[in-house]
Order: structure tokens, then sequence, then C-alpha cells
């Protein structure tokens, strides 16, 4: 066991945790905007947008992985734009990663800070916006600081779940070492070829990273419940 991990190659986790950083800063952006319109809209056509956020949920990652890799490639507008204009190619390579995990991951950001929106007093946005503040000010002034739990709940889950994607990564970036090769990818390869003991090592790993994650959210919300129940009580 010491030997194996002497000649571990730590690559691929950090290729992983690099990948995981990226995309969850990239979604909170995105789904900062989007989970608030989906908490406070009306529309007729929040379901359908709500299950176009949801799908990846629900959807195989072969499947999601495949009109991924074809809509970044070269037989899709999207590719041939950059290849052919710009010269650059968004698949097999460490930018097609990061767009792959961004629209697998998106659910595990967008739902956890709706749900945090939601249960935010109406009565506090109501007087925001009777003070003149606008929906953006009350939106980040007023709903954020209300919603610290689901915000370390989205960000966390998001950041753990990108680290062990497999299937959406594999399909899109492949195995290039220091590229594309991520942890769970690493972990695959060892299988194929029967290394077990190197295959152990590194899922231990995984298993002790997942569990630190969903531990430190777990405590952080009990924490968060706790002080909340006394500003109550």
């Amino acid at each position: 066991m010491i030997e194996i991990l002497k000649a571990m190659e730590f690559g691929p986790f950090l290729l992983s945790f690099k990948l995981a950083g990226i995309t969850t800063l990239i979604l909170f952006v995105i789904s900062l905007p989007l989970s608030w319109y989906l908490s406070q809209t009306k529309s007729k056509f929040k379901p359908l947008l709500e299950a176009f956020t949801a799908l990846p949920l629900v959807l195989p990652p072969s499947v999601l992985g495949f009109y991924i890799l074809w809509g970044l490639s070269h037989n899709s507008p999207i590719g041939i734009f950059f290849e052919d204009l710009l010269g650059y190619k968004l698949v097999f390579n460490f930018s097609g990663l990061v767009i792959a995990s961004c629209l697998y991951s998106l659910p595990f950001m967008v739902q956890p800070l709706q749900s945090g929106f939601e249960s935010v007093n109406k009565n506090m946005l109501e007087a925001s916006y009777i003070s003149g503040k606008g929906a953006r000010e009350t939106m980040i002034k007023v709903a954020l600081p209300n919603i610290k739990p689901a915000l370390m709940t989205a960000t966390i889950v998001t950041f753990a779940h990108t680290v062990g994607e497999f299937g959406v990564v594999l399909m899109v970036g492949g195995s290039i070492p220091g590229e594309t090769k991520v942890a769970s990818v690493a972990i695959y390869e060892f299988v194929e070829i029967m290394d077990y003991k190197a295959a152990h090592v590194y899922s231990a790993i995984m298993v002790i990273i997942s569990f630190l994650v969903l531990l430190s959210v777990y405590v952080f919300n009990q924490r968060q419940n706790k002080k909340f129940n006394g500003i109550q009580g």
C-alpha cells in the first residue's frame, strides 16, 4: 500500500479539483439569477424551464455525453464556428470538459438555490420592494444573506458531483494525461488493466473526499439551524 501511494500520480486528482472549482464558479454565476427567477416567477413556462434544468438528473450520462460531444464537435454549428473561425476545438480538451460539467451539474446548483430563495420570508421581500429596491438589489442584499445553508449546499454538492463525474467527461474529453484524465477516468483505466490495488487506493481517496464534503454540509446546516432556532427563541 505504501509503495502504491509513493508511486501514485496526483495529476488526475488535481485536474478533477481544478475542473470542479471552475465549474462550480461558472454555475454559481449562471444559476444565481436563474434560480432567483424560478423562485419568483408565476409564468406558465416555469415548469418547462424547471424540467429543462433538471434534465441531467434523469438522463443517462452516456446520452447527455453523446449530445454534448456532438454539439461541440465539427458536426454541429457550434463546433464549426469554433474550429473554422477561431481555430479552437472544444472536444477532447479541458475546455470541453468544463462545458460538459456545467451542463451535467446544473441542477445541483440551481435546485438548492431555488429552494433557498423560495423559503425566504415574503414579507421581507415585499418590504424591500416597497423601500425602492429593485429585484437585483433585493436578491443580493435581502435574499442571499438569508439562504446561507442553501448556498453552502449548492456550492459543495456541485463541487463534489463534478469531482465524481465519469461518463460525460470520458465521452467528451477522453483520457489525455494532464488535459482530460480526471480521477474517475483513472480509476476506470486501473480496473480495465486489472490493477485493483491502485483502483482501491484511488477509490478510497474519492470516498473519503465525498464523505468529508457531505459531512461539512450537514455540520454547517445544523449549526445554522441552531442559530436560527436560538434567534427565534
